[in-house]
């Protein structure tokens, strides 16, 4: 019997009402690449593998991965790649077409992880990731959210994002002492808005938000003048929650300049 991991942020889902609801979300189908992080004792993984017939896992616990690989072999071809996902590149796979990814995803590495990821975003048809509630709420918030910050702008700058469902801490073993989320992210084929230099833009993004109770007059004051934020059509007077991606994608177009 495999006892959950506390250093691999490790709770197994056992939910049949919620793995249903993961699966009709996903929709996955044969023929395509999906890629499942962490699939820990296989309770989504063979019932993605019935539908899709082939699947890559990546699985940071090398305990895990032979009863993976012997139970998997019922339900259709099953990959597992004993590696850390934070360290794994996407385009050592060879393809034929995009991945779907899908996961529950240790929260302590969750907003890490898909930063990662996106670094990887044209390999990407789309993802479906378990995390934190609170997590989920950060990413799908817009401006003058209280959970509106970097990971909103920088996420929903890469992707379409979509909050799916709630899932309570006793779908999984051991529960953990918060709520989870279901979400959906698809990369866009083209940016949201034209930003100029995109390190630009996430230094500026993430220097208003450090200090987010100033004014962006204050919090930028190191990187753009009060006239050159006025000159971008931004009221230097607000605070970082109260900007759009477009407002913070002036600001970027102007210094990249």
């Amino acid at each position: 019997m495999h006892r959950p991991r506390k250093r691999f942020g490790q709770h197994f889902l056992h939910d049949r009402n919620v793995i249903e609801r993961i699966l009709s979300a996903v929709d996955p189908q044969p023929g395509e690449y999906l890629l499942e992080i962490g699939p820990g004792q296989g309770a989504l993984t063979y019932p993605l593998l019935q539908r899709c017939q082939r699947l890559i896992a990546i699985e940071l616990d090398r305990d895990l991965v032979p009863a993976l690989q012997r139970q998997a072999k019922q339900f259709g071809q099953l990959e597992v790649v004993n590696a850390d996902i934070l360290k794994f590149e996407l385009g050592s796979i060879a393809r034929d077409k995009k991945f779907r990814l899908v996961g529950n995803l240790p929260y302590n590495i969750s907003t890490p992880l898909m930063f990662h990821l996106l670094e990887s975003a044209e390999l990407i048809e789309d993802m479906h990731f378990m995390v934190q509630k609170e997590v989920a709420q950060r990413i799908v918030a817009g401006c003058d959210d209280a959970s509106y910050g970097r990971l909103s702008v920088m996420l929903q700058y890469h992707c379409r994002c979509q909050y799916l469902f709630d899932v309570a801490p006793g779908s999984f073993s051991p529960p953990p002492k918060v709520d989870s989320a279901v979400i959906r992210l698809i990369p866009r084929p083209a940016p949201a808005v034209d930003i100029g230099d995109y390190a630009n833009f996430s230094q500026i993004v993430q220097s208003a938000f450090n200090q987010r109770r100033k004014t962006i007059s204050n919090s930028l004051k190191s990187i753009l003048d009060r006239e050159t934020i006025i000159a971008c059509g931004v009221d230097p007077g607000l605070r970082a929650e109260k900007l759009d991606i477009a407002d913070f994608a002036k600001l970027s177009k102007t210094l990249s300049q």
